[in-house]
């Protein structure tokens, strides 16, 4: 079974467009889930009371709501592929509950590590606050990170779209396992990448967007012998320059 242009398109369209959304979110901070704030106590050093100071400013559960909002509106689009295979897997009836299953799984592999990933940036923030010391540390993790046999691996199992089954239960089964799995080798591959903006004491949305267009950028790259490589995956900026090309001769072109 093929999916008609017509049906890419609009999930291409659906799938962009949540994600704008939970970007203006983000670039909102509503109630600054985005953001670690510190008073006095906090910032003198760590103890039982700046602790509790500093989870009464954050509250746990609003940073692991943030973090799920930034896995959200940062991830969504590496999803377009595999939710295009399950609408191809399923019958027309089924696509919607099976790709929101897909979705419910993938995001749950991402909340499942926030629960460690807020607990690092609030010990952290204890320990050193308003200090750009724990950012470029896992900064440093993610540079050799990224360029190791585990991260190739991991992409390379991302790329890994298993056979669904069709009917009933196992349909939707089927659906969410493969959204955690998918999530899973996800985390394996960008966990340092998504920890590193949150540990910035300003300019955590600049870092967000740099790092999401690296995780689409390697997501976009055919699987590979995992090995130690120093490999920039650059294939969505090879992309965006070949498309601007194209576009200005065409408007050459009409002039």
């Amino acid at each position: 079974m093929k999916l008609s242009w017509k049906n890419r398109i609009t999930i291409n369209l659906v799938i962009i467009s949540i994600s704008l959304f939970v970007w203006v979110l983000l670039l909102i901070n509503p109630g600054h889930i985005m953001t670690i704030e510190h008073c006095h106590v906090s910032t003198s050093g760590p103890s039982t009371a700046s602790l509790q100071m500093l989870l009464e400013m954050n509250p746990f559960s609003s940073q692991l709501i943030g973090w799920g909002i930034m896995v959200v509106a940062m991830m969504l689009p590496k999803l377009i592929v595999p939710i295009q295979y399950i609408c191809i897997q399923n019958f027309k009836e089924n696509r919607l509950l099976t790709s929101l299953l897909f979705v419910f799984g993938y995001v749950s592999a991402w909340m499942l590590v926030g629960v460690f990933m807020v607990g690092a940036i609030i010990s952290l923030n204890l320990l050193l606050p308003m200090s750009y010391i724990p950012a470029l540390g896992v900064f440093f993790i993610a540079v050799i990170w990224q360029f190791s046999p585990i991260k190739q691996r991991c992409l390379n199992q991302g790329h890994d779209h298993r056979r669904l089954a069709v009917f009933g239960w196992p349909a939707y089964r089927d659906a969410f396992l493969f959204g955690l799995m998918h999530g899973t080798w996800c985390v394996g591959s960008g966990w340092a990448l998504m920890l590193w903006p949150m540990l910035l004491p300003n300019g955590h949305n600049l870092a967000m967007i740099m790092v999401t267009f690296i995780m689409l950028s390697e997501h976009l790259e055919h699987p590979q012998i995992p090995r130690w490589r120093i490999d920039f995956r650059t294939k969505l900026l090879r992309i965006l320059v070949a498309q601007t090309q194209i576009k200005l001769k065409q408007v050459q072109g009409t002039i």
